[in-house]
């Protein structure tokens, strides 16, 4: 079983950067697929970025590219996204998802695949 847990959300204004944490039960150097996606209310669930923990490909929506970084912590078994140059579009509920399979492909932010997911953490961007 892994238990992801979500914290770093915040409110910020336009432009401003946060740095969100995802708290693993177990080691992430083991060969993962970590994701982070997010839901804003009344819209679907959409991928941010993907990370394949054992073998180091990285994968970003066009929406993020380029002000996103996922990046993982193995020593703390936390896994990061973080934002920079903050959109009011990127607000959302921002939820972090492991995929235990260890099967990584050229667009891995597809919901389904994920076996685990946190409960979320709040982002909050103010024009």
């Amino acid at each position: 079983q892994v238990q992801l847990v979500e914290s770093g959300g915040g409110s910020v204004q336009t432009g401003g950067s946060l740095t969100l944490s995802c708290a693993a039960s177990k080691y992430t150097y083991a060969r993962y697929v970590m994701a982070w996606f997010r839901q804003a209310p009344g819209k679907e669930r959409e991928g941010v970025a993907a990370i394949y923990i054992g073998g180091g490909a990285t994968y970003y929506a066009d929406s993020v590219k380029g002000r996103f970084t996922i990046s993982p912590d193995n020593a703390k078994n936390t896994l990061y996204l973080q934002m920079n140059s903050l959109k009011p579009e990127d607000t959302a509920m921002y939820y972090c998802a492991a995929d235990t399979s260890g099967r990584w492909s050229r667009d891995p932010l597809v919901f389904g695949r994920y076996n685990y997911w946190g409960q979320g953490t709040q982002v909050t961007v103010s024009s």
